[in-house]
């Protein structure tokens, strides 16, 4: 009698168990579904995402940085032919200039042939011997002369122009009411250039005491 009490007290217990353990089984079961589903509708909501509006934002990131290696690629070759340039001047001013201190000894050579032609008055030319010698001397002068061109050595013109600073040296000043003050009116030693850069300077005398001209006068009437 009694073991069919305790029996049926500990029967309720187990079946008390039983479905308490059943119940969390199957909440269980549902909290997997759950997120099973929870992660099939994050999937889709990222498939979704990818929406025709980002691949073409995409295909404008890539347009921009074709762009920026286009600009990058033509400033270089800017500056490469840039540097070309530089490079071709710096050859040709070194080429111009590199006899610059030859030529300015030679201009000496040059300016005392030209002191002997001068020297030589014109009655003694009626010599044979000594006209001889001044054809050969002025043969030789002339030759410098195309030497010097030929190597872009030029001789500057300077009487009767304006007196330019870049060009010429005052040695003194001469009257002459005559003409504008400034005006190159003696040329003691001839100046040069070679390249259009100044080899030496013109020794000049230059005109003072002459009326100025008014700027847009014209004085000729």
């Amino acid at each position: 009698m009694s073991n069919n009490n305790q029996n049926s007290s500990e029967n309720p217990e187990q079946e008390m168990e039983n479905t308490a353990q059943t119940e969390q089984e199957n909440l269980e079961g549902v909290m997997q579904e759950d997120i099973d589903n929870g992660a099939m509708d994050a999937l889709s909501d990222a498939e979704a995402a990818a929406t025709p509006e980002e691949e073409l934002s995409l295909e404008e990131q890539q347009a921009a940085e074709i762009a920026e290696l286009k600009d990058k690629l033509l400033r270089t070759l800017a500056d490469m032919e840039n540097l070309r340039r530089r490079a071709e001047k710096d050859k040709e001013d070194a080429h111009n200039f590199a006899v610059s201190k030859f030529a300015r000894d030679m201009l000496g050579v040059s300016d005392n042939l030209r002191r002997a032609l001068d020297a030589v008055p014109e009655e003694a030319r009626t010599d044979e011997t000594v006209n001889n010698i001044l054809t050969g001397v002025e043969m030789t002068d002339s030759e410098i002369l195309k030497t010097f061109a030929k190597h872009k050595i030029e001789k500057i013109e300077s009487v009767g122009k304006k007196f330019d600073p870049n060009f010429h040296q005052a040695m003194f000043e001469i009257e002459n009411p005559d003409v504008e003050t400034g005006t190159v009116l003696q040329e003691v030693q001839s100046g040069y250039v070679i390249a259009g850069r100044l080899l030496r300077p013109s020794l000049v005398g230059v005109s003072k005491g002459g009326q100025d001209k008014p700027a847009g006068v014209d004085q000729t009437a």
